[in-house]
Parts: structure tokens; C-alpha cells; sequence
């Protein structure tokens, strides 16, 4: 049935046409990202965040009260009205405002790295934490929100940075401000002209800014890529088909070619920069020598002092290089602030599953699951997966699929987990639609094997006890799980058993080649090691495995389903095989063919009927027989 057609049709268990995909991430603007930095900052440090602010201060004051003291010691020394006492006091003064202004850096750049490696933390915290919501697979299959995952990842890892440079855009603006208003005291019109000279460069900043950061997100795939490439070269499992099949020099120059690209469009934001910092100086400078020529002539007829002088010398060019300063560190963290933005959106994104507000609790399966006339598709850009798929998992059966790469094998195991939900019917656990349940407690209540099953870079025992969190330090249950796999003896051998490290990522050059610092199991034993994973928490309702023998001698194979069978049996179990011989003993066997269920039944049922799945059988088992007798050949799989 047509997912188009449903409205007009009743009876339908809960069809419903859905957004199809997660809800877009949120627009996020200046004033969201800046808000998130001052409540991170808060939270990660408050009294340091205090501290700093009044070091900030004063750091921003202390330059503007040294250019003051400097004028009434140069006033004072040829004054005789001045007595040598207070000439005294007005260089003590000095030297002590000189002091803190040379001091206060160093302490403002410790705490502002101690500030920003506390917000980087809290940030990363912050940012993993959005996406551990994420209950489904659609934004982590994304590559728009993948990008805007890195870049946010990129800002919070910049967060130092960022936070130092907004202090320092304070400070710059109290210094500012204060030169400002010393320099109107000697000259209101060179003030205008200063401030009206400060004003291109604020917008040519902004400008840039802006460019900056549109062509970071534009050669965000383009850095992917790179990356990519270059993980492939330096690679150990990729190295064996890299020389295989000579493609190392290919591959060196499709990175070359993604850093080339990125450098080139770098190197052109680069130019416009510095042509426009170019002019800007230039023009800054212009207006500081003209200033300095007026100030010189002014005092030579009378109008100003040699202090006035003085102060109005170091306050123009404070000036300009406090407006050059301001504006540079203004448009870094206005850089910021927009690189900060993609964090935000990740933060304070929706979830992109709707969980009740009450969900269903799931209760042990008692009479099986139902698929009913689901339709999926990733997106509107893509084809239907799933059909109109009714099928029912009766609870304690083990039920096999089988069909075609493509038929939707897969894309099953992912509504099943809910990382997905159907654009159109329903899939229901004893009568109760999965939408009504919190994901999580839902996935509690299944253990499984992907077909892309994952290699922690973990000792044993972690690779094993991922399965369970609260059996991570339990050996005895482990070691039981892995038994049940088969892999206990290869473990237990390791140079220091469980507690070996299954990576050599983490060596360092003084280690390398003691073998106790990590070991790398072949494709067979990590397939073991997956399976001992799932098997740690064999006592869940449902158990999906997903090629789990697919690397996997014949022997091996043979072992391994025969453990499964014993101790999954009365428990519900899903297995997807293209290996037919492997579910040929189901109490079910589904035949998925362009997205529908084309068959099932047992495997008598399925070979008596003819169809695709008894020509599919003896396609199979025709390559372990000879032409001859039809005798079994020997098969010995090996690495």
C-alpha cells in the first residue's frame, strides 16, 4: 500500500505519513552563541571567571593611568613649583603603574588559559552530551550535521582561545575608551578623526569575518576528504590492499589534491586579508603623523606642554593601535562567536526521536513482535527500502532473513532498534507501538552483533564488557561470555590476559616492541570478540545478529551457531545471513526481495515451495559438492 494512499483508507495500525528524517538543526545567532560562552564560562570557573574580569580592569586602566603620570613627571621635572617630595611620588607612580602594566599580562594570559581550559571541558561535555541524546542514526548519517558536529567540535576545542580573546577585547575597549577621553582633553578634533578612521577597518573586519567563516564551512567536505585519504595511507588494514592493488600513489594524490584545494581557497582569504589590514594601517598611520605634526607645532606656539605632548604622542597611537587591536581581536571573536554557533545548534537541537512525555515501560516479551505495513526510506531523495513489510517475530523463535544486498535487510535491524522510525505503519512489541517507548529502555531488552561490528582500541575485558557496563569489572562473567563465543582461550593467552590492550595505537617509541603493550587480533577472532559482547547480555529479550559468522572459517561457523542455539534457545532471536546454510535450523525463514517480504516459511516449507529461496540454497550448496559424485569437498578456511 501506498504510503500516499493511507488517509484515505481505515484500519491501518497507527499509519501514520511522519517527517521523514530528524528536525533540522536550530539558526543560531551572535547572541546565542555569545549567551552559551557566558553560561559555560560561568559554570566551568566562576571565581576564576571573576578573578580575571578585575584583572581585566585593571590591565585595560593601568596603560591609560601610565600615559597620565608620565605627563606630570615630564611637567614636573623643569617646574620649580614642584617639590622634589612630590617629584618623587610622581615617579614612584610611574615605575609602579609600569610595573603592573608589564605584570598584568603574564597573570591575565594564566588565567585566561586556566579559564579556557576549564570552558573547553565543560564544552566538550556540553557537546557529547547533545549527541548522546540523539537517540536514531538519521543526523549521525548526515553529512550536513557531520560537518556542523566537526566545526562545533573544532569551536569547543578552540574555546581557550576564544575566551581569552573576549577578555582581551575588553581590555582593549577600557583602554580604548580611556586613551579616547584622554586624547579629547588635549585635541576634541583629533579624537573625531581618530574615530572616524577606526570605523573602516570595524567593517572591513566584519566582512572578512563573515568570508572566513563561510569558506570554512565550504571546505569543511573538502577537509573530510583529506582526512579520509590520509587515514586510508596510514592505515595497517588498508595497507594490504593499498600495495595489492598499487593504489597508494592514487590515493596520495586525491589528498593532495582536497589540500591543495583547501590551501588555494586559504591563501586567497589570506590576500584579501592582508590587502585590507595593509590599507587600513596606512591609513592609521597617516592620521597618527598628522596628528603628531599638529601636536608638535601646537606646543612649539605655546598651546601644549612637553606633557601634553607626551600624552597626546602615546595616546593617539594608543589609540589607533587599541582601535587596530580591538577591531583584530573583535573580528577573531566575532569568528568565534559564528564558529560557536554550530556547537549551539548541536546543543540545543531537538531530539531526533519523538519519546513520550510518559513513555510505555517495556515489559519482558511475551508474544512477539509485528511489523505492520511499514514503508522507510531514508529521505525523499531516496528510494523506498521497505514496501509495505507485515511480519510477525513470535516470541522464543529464532526467525532468519535472507535476501539480496540491497533488499532491506539491514535497514529492518535498524527499526527494530528504533534508530529509526517508519514513514508509514508500525512495528509493535507485544501490542505496544515502539513509538510509545523511550528508546533506551527498549534497547535494554535486546543484545545483538552488527555487521559492521566495532574494534575498540580497548584492552580484552573493556571489548567484552562494553556489552554490559555493570558486568565491566565482573572477570567471571566475561570470561563466561567469551567462552560462549569461543574466544576465551585467545584472550586468556594474551601476554597479559584480559587486561591486554587489543591496538597498538597507544604505543610509544620506547615500547613498541614489547608485545604486552598491545595486540592486534585477527578478522576471525574480532568476530568472536563482537559475538562474546552481545553474549554477555544473551539474557535479553531479543537477540539481532547481523552476519555474525560472515568472518568466520566454516568450521568456526559451525561452532559458533551451534553456542548460539544452545543458549538462545526458547529466547527470541533474529539472524540475517547471507549464508543460507546458517538459518536453514530457524523456526522461521524470511525471504526480503526489493523491499517485501516475497517468502517465508521453515526450510522445508521454502524448498518444497521452489521459490527464490530453494534456488538461492542450491546455488550455494552447488559450490560445496563436486560435478562428479556430488561429494562434500574439504573446506579448510583460513586467514
Amino acid at each position: 500500500m501506498q504510503p500516499e494512499a493511507a488517509e484515505e483508507l481505515s484500519g491501518l495500525p497507527r499509519a501514520t505519513t511522519q517527517d521523514e528524517g530528524a528536525p533540522a538543526l536550530p539558526r543560531t545567532g551572535l547572541g546565542a552563541s555569545l549567551a552559551e560562552i557566558v553560561r559555560i564560562s560561568a559554570q566551568a570557573a566562576p571565581g576564576m571567571m571573576t578573578v580575571h574580569a578585575f584583572v581585566v580592569v585593571v590591565q585595560g586602566l593601568a596603560p591609560v593611568a601610565s600615559a597620565w603620570a608620565m605627563k606630570l613627571l615630564v611637567d614636573g621635572i623643569p617646574d620649580p613649583a614642584v617639590a622634589p617630595a612630590a617629584l618623587a611620588w610622581r615617579v614612584g607612580l610611574f615605575g609602579a603603574l609600569a610595573v603592573a602594566t608589564a605584570g598584568l599580562p603574564h597573570l591575565s594570559q594564566y588565567l585566561g588559559d586556566c579559564l579556557g581550559r576549564a570552558f573547553a571541558v565543560r564544552a566538550a561535555a556540553d557537546l557529547f552530551s547533545a549527541t548522546l541524546r540523539f537517540a536514531g542514526l538519521a543526523r549521525f548519517e548526515d553529512p550536513g550535521v557531520l560537518d556542523r558536529l566537526r566545526l562545533g567540535q573544532q569551536a569547543a576545542d578552540a574555546g581557550q582561545t576564544l575566551v581569552t580573546g573576549g577578555f582581551m577585547a575588553v581590555q582593549s575597549m577600557i583602554s580604548l575608551i580611556g586613551f579616547a577621553a584622554a586624547l579629547w582633553v588635549v585635541s576634541p578634533v583629533m579624537t573625531l578623526v581618530a574615530a572616524v578612521a577606526a570605523v573602516p577597518g570595524l567593517v572591513v573586519q566584519v566582512r572578512l569575518s563573515r568570508r572566513r567563516n563561510a569558506m570554512m564551512m565550504h571546505m569543511s567536505p573538502h577537509e573530510r576528504r583529506q582526512i579520509f585519504y590520509g587515514g586510508l595511507l596510514a592505515d595497517g588494514q588498508a595497507a594490504k590492499e593499498i600495495r595489492l592493488f598499487g593504489i597508494g600513489g592514487w590515493l596520495r594524490d586525491r589528498l593532495l589534491g582536497e589540500l591543495t584545494l583547501v590551501n588555494e581557497e586559504r591563501r586567497r582569504m589570506d590576500g584579501r586579508e592582508l590587502r585590507a589590514e595593509g590599507l587600513l594601517g596606512a591609513l592609521g598611520a597617516v592620521v597618527s603623523a598628522g596628528g603628531l605634526a599638529w601636536a608638535t607645532f601646537a606646543a612649539r606656539a605655546g598651546a601644549l606642554s612637553v606633557g601634553d605632548v607626551s600624552m597626546f604622542a602615546v595616546a593617539v597611537a594608543s589609540t589607533f593601535g587599541g582601535a587596530a587591536t580591538l577591531i583584530s581581536t573583535a573580528s577573531r571573536v566575532y569568528s568565534g562567536l559564528l564558529m560557536f554557533g554550530h556547537h549551539v545548534a548541536i546543543v540545543r537541537a531537538a531530539p531526533d526521536l519523538p519519546v513520550p512525555a510518559v513513555p510505555t515501560p517495556v515489559r519482558p516479551l511475551a508474544g512477539g513482535l509485528e511489523l505492520h505495513d511499514v514503508w522507510f526510506r531514508y529521505s525523499p531523495d531516496h528510494p523506498w527500502i521497505l514496501r509495505g513489510v507485515s511480519l510477525r517475530i513470535p516470541h522464543g523463535a529464532t526467525v532468519g532473513v535472507v535476501g539480496a544486498n540491497g533488499a532491506g535487510k539491514s535497514t529492518l535491524v535498524k527499526l527494530l532498534l528504533r534508530f529509526y522510525d517508519p514513514q508509514q505503519g508500525s512495528i509493535t512489541w507485544d501490542g505496544v507501538d515502539l513509538r510509545d517507548m523511550d528508546p533506551a529502555a527498549l534497547r535494554e531488552r535486546i543484545s545483538g552483533v552488527f555487521q559492521d561490528h566495532m574494534t575498540y582500541d580497548l584492552t580484552a575485558r573493556e571489548n567484552v564488557g562494553l556489552g554490559s557496563l555493570d558486568a565491566l569489572q565482573d572477570l567471571d562473567r566475561i570470561r563466561v561470555a567469551a567462552r560462549r563465543a569461543g574466544i576465551d582461550d585467545v584472550l586468556s593467552a594474551l601476554p597479559r590476559g584480559y587486561e591486554t590492550q587489543l591496538s597498538r595505537m597507544f604505543t610509544s617509541e620506547a615500547d613498541k616492541e614489547d608485545p604486552e603493550t598491545g595486540v592486534v587480533l585477527s578478522g576471525g577472532q574480532w568476530q568472536r570478540t563482537a559475538l562474546a559482547r552481545a553474549f554477555l547480555r544473551a539474557d535479553r529479550d531479543l537477540m539481532i545478529l547481523d552476519e555474525p559468522s560472515s568472518g568466520l572459517d566454516p568450521e568456526s561457523e559451525a561452532d559458533v551457531h551451534s553456542r548460539m542455539r544452545a543458549h538462545r534457545a526458547g529466547r527470541t532471536s533474529l539472524l540475517i545471513s547471507h549464508r543460507l546454510n546458517t538459518v536453514r535450523d530457524a523456526d522461521l525463514i524470511v525471504v526480503l526481495r526489493d523491499g517485501v517480504v516475497a517468502e517465508q516459511g521453515t526450510h522445508d516449507q521454502l524448498m518444497a515451495a521452489g521459490g527464490t529461496y530453494a534456488h538461492l540454497f542450491r546455488l550455494q550448496s552447488a559450490g560445496y559438492t563436486d560435478a562428479a559424485g556430488g561429494a562434500a569437498l574439504t573446506v579448510e578456511g583460513s586467514r
